[in-house]
């Protein structure tokens, strides 16, 4: 398939049909977990308020939890070990920044756990479209929040495009990745429902906002060969994990644990 032309974005940050299988799993590849003995080193960047002396064993004790919760994909553990997450969360929670949990990063929005990120994302490079690099394709990221995810995505994509909705947040993100001077991530205000066509088709969708169904635009956007990951309405109040491969053949949807995410909605504020 011929991968279509980068589009052009003025907020490009280059400063410097299968019914769905309730409960089952789509079993993973199991390479062997890295050494986490050094820690991998930290991207640059300016304004963090945690010394490096005190983030780096924090974020290595961070990976090593990731590792033995059962994150296998060594490329997602480095990725998750280069990124600084106490530069994406308020000074007042700084001490809990490498802690596995979400916190609060305004306008009812949350960073998420560690381990739900390095779920989420190693579930999307064992089904996405990779290239002869190992690393996948073009993703879109929905729901950047702060940009810690859309980072972290980065470090495994050729490139990401990531859209916020809440104008605040979007901006929030811009000033967090600014001085990173990262290439490759793109933040588009916009409204995620309708996914971002212009940069389509994706190798792999990635949403941080469930709905009681997936929007089309994103089936429609995501490259045969792809896969979308996403948390989906389960039953009242409840979420869940869906996986969904798109091939020539139709779609095939992948039902895997409870997950609790913001809602998904449309428009931009």
């Amino acid at each position: 398939m011929a991968t279509p032309p980068r589009p052009g974005f003025p907020a490009r940050l280059n400063i410097g049909q299968t019914s769905p299988a309730a409960g089952s799993r789509i079993s993973p590849r199991r390479p062997s977990a890295p050494s986490l003995a050094t820690p991998p080193p930290m991207l640059e960047g300016v304004g963090g308020q945690m010394a490096a002396r005190d983030a780096i064993p924090a974020r290595a004790k961070m990976v090593q939890q990731l590792a033995e919760g059962g994150v296998r994909d060594a490329q997602v553990l480095r990725a998750m070990g280069a990124v600084d997450r106490h530069r994406f969360v308020d000074s007042a929670l700084l001490a809990q920044a490498y802690e596995d949990t979400a916190l609060p990063i305004g306008l009812g929005q949350t960073i998420s756990k560690p381990s739900v990120v390095a779920r989420m994302i190693e579930l999307l490079m064992q089904g996405g479209l990779r290239g002869a690099d190992g690393k996948l394709g073009r993703v879109l990221d929905i729901g950047t929040g702060c940009g810690y995810q859309a980072v972290v995505l980065g470090q495994l994509a050729s490139e990401v495009y990531s859209i916020e909705r809440l104008r605040d947040l979007h901006e929030k993100a811009r000033a967090n990745l600014r001085p990173l001077r990262i290439a490759n991530v793109h933040l588009i205000l916009g409204d995620g429902m309708a996914g971002f066509p212009k940069g389509a088709p994706y190798a792999g969708i990635i949403a941080a906002a469930g709905g009681e169904s997936l929007p089309e635009a994103w089936i429609d956007q995501l490259a045969y060969g792809g896969r979308l990951v996403a948390p989906i309405a389960s039953g009242p109040g409840q979420q869940a994990l869906m996986v969904v491969d798109r091939s020539r053949q139709g779609v095939q949807q992948t039902i895997l644990e409870a997950v609790n995410f913001v809602p998904l909605k449309s428009g931009v504020a």
